[in-house]
């Protein structure tokens, strides 16, 4: 090896004596990626989509989009942007950003803005139409409305707060065979928006009727003012049932119907008063049971342990990756301590460790995950996180017993923090449900989630925009005895459907940065869905 070095720099010498060698050696391929961004006015955190080169940044709608401060980019080291940062941009368009090395990558800053926009009247039916290309405002009103004598109950169709509107909206009372212009005006841009009020013979109608595996949750669109509410049956039940804890606003209701029964078929129907929605029929979901949430199947192949009979995959470890460099190194082992009132015999304990060979070697997390690892390159390791999945789970429950150690073993440290030694480590569970795929995410179709320790930006967002539901539960100090824990989803739709299931726990929060304790050791037993 130090022969090939020698020559490879007498080589280079030459060529930069002015030599007649060409010196054709390529560049190596470094991945030039945006790590982090900072910018005023953000509702939320950017998001960060390597794969796809492109960050979202998500808007306060009081924040001029037309110049929206950046404060602060972080990129790959080394690399060079063709945009300066800090600075101002107009937003309105995708901000085009060239960073260079040894090659080029091009990535896209998009800005987007939410503005909630309404406009409501007396008797409205359902919520106003908002048409914000053509900038109309429409609302429902029974037929045996006046349309000679309307009145706006609330109108807001710009940024709150820092929006003015003439004329006074009050002034539009008669909207028969006619409409109403108002100028709406904020920073300094005004807008024309044209409000009109139409009659429908529509009384009540759902808007969306989503059904789960033990609940159902359901949208409608009725009259303001009226008697707002929904009914359900179990499909061939004569008595209806009235669902309580409706939730109204305007001719807008929902409510959430509990306690059903899985894979059962159900007729909901919404009223507004006297009158009556179509019957809408639905079936709930399967509640399928988590595969070995009881930690009882376990297999020995080669040097490494599985949580799975031999032949039938689900739960994944860093085992395969660690056992490289000794049986000794199995990170995550059955344990013949059960938590108290197991029908079982088994936990599974994740015990964090520096594997290595001769004193070289990395930090590697105690963990278990639905998934499977991939390969190992060099001291790195490949895993893919998923399983296929289609029902909305609203918490994952279990029993833990956790020992938190300082951290001893530090690679790297995420964005938002600097990590040392001495620092406490962390233990972490989370659940995901989401419609992640293989092409998107670099896995496979069983388990389409591709982590790979060399990139951070492959790490597991829970703000990813596949990710439809989201739970977790960092531990932060030691829990000495068993305790029962329950994580709930937090879903940004009922409708969205998933494809894949994540679960994942880790002995050091930090793993994926080989940053931890090696005295952290987490004992997981009996996990368990809840679909209630």
């Amino acid at each position: 090896m130090r022969r090939i070095y020698t020559l490879l720099i007498s080589l280079l010498s030459l060529a930069a004596l002015g030599g007649c060698i060409e010196n054709d050696i390529p560049y190596p391929v470094v991945k030039l990626d945006i790590l982090s961004i900072e910018a005023d006015g953000l509702l939320s955190s950017p998001e960060i989509d390597a794969g796809r080169h492109s960050v979202t940044l998500h808007l306060e709608e009081t924040t001029d989009i037309r110049a929206v401060k950046i404060d602060n980019v972080e990129l790959t080291e080394g690399a060079r942007s063709n945009v300066a940062f800090p600075g101002v941009f107009d937003m309105r368009t995708p901000l085009y950003v060239t960073l260079s090395l040894y090659q080029d990558f091009e990535w896209t800053v998009t800005a987007r803005q939410s503005i909630e926009r309404f406009f409501n009247v007396e008797n409205q039916i359902g919520a106003a139409e908002i048409d914000t290309d053509s900038r109309i405002a429409t609302a429902y009103v029974p037929m045996n409305a006046d349309l000679d004598d309307v009145r706006i109950t609330a109108l807001k169709l710009a940024p709150e707060g820092i929006s003015t509107y003439s004329p006074d909206p009050s002034a539009f009372t008669s909207f028969e065979d006619t409409v109403h212009q108002i100028d709406v005006s904020y920073f300094d841009i005004t807008e024309t928006w044209t409000l009109k009020v139409v009659r429908t013979d529509v009384e009540v109608e759902f808007t969306a009727v989503d059904a789960w595996a033990r609940s159902i949750w359901l949208y409608a669109a009725g009259r303001s003012g009226a008697a707002l509410g929904f009914r359900y049956r179990e499909q061939g039940c004569d008595e209806w049932i009235e669902a309580g804890s409706v939730e109204i606003d305007g001719g807008r209701f929902s409510a959430r119907i509990t306690g059903l029964k899985p894979e059962s078929r159900y007729e909901v129907v919404a009223f507004s008063d006297d009158s009556l929605s179509a019957v809408e029929t639905v079936t709930t979901e399967a509640a399928p049971v988590l595969e070995n949430g009881d930690m009882e199947q376990w297999a020995k192949i080669g040097k490494s342990y599985f949580p799975y009979i031999e032949g039938a995959p689900y739960w994944g470890t860093g085992n395969p990756g660690a056992t490289t460099l000794g049986e000794s190194f199995n990170l995550t082992t059955p344990l013949a301590e059960p938590r108290p009132g197991s029908s079982g015999t088994t936990s599974a304990s994740l015990q964090s460790m520096y594997p290595n060979m001769a004193g070289i070697g990395k930090f590697a997390a105690g963990n278990l995950f639905l998934g499977r690892f991939a390969q190992t390159i060099g001291t790195n390791g490949i895993v893919h996180f998923g399983r296929p999945y289609q029902s909305h789970p609203t918490a994952l429950r279990g029993y833990v017993r956790y020992n938190r150690g300082d951290i001893n073993r530090v690679g790297s440290s995420p964005a938002d923090r600097t990590l040392e030694k001495g620092d406490p480590d962390n233990g972490a569970i989370y659940i995901a449900v989401g419609d992640w795929t293989a092409d998107e995410y670099g896995g496979d179709e069983e388990s389409p989630v591709r982590i790979d320790t060399r990139d951070v930006n492959t790490f597991f967002s829970s703000t990813s925009p596949a990710v439809i539901g989201y739970g977790e539960w960092i531990l932060t100090e030691s829990v000495d005895d068993w305790v029962e824990f329950t994580i709930p989803l937090r879903y940004v739709s009922t409708s969205r459907r998933p494809t894949h299931l994540i679960i994942v726990c880790s002995a050091s929060r930090w793993g994926d940065y080989f940053t931890g304790s090696t005295d952290s050791r987490m004992i997981v037993d009996d996990l368990e869905l809840i679909y209630e």
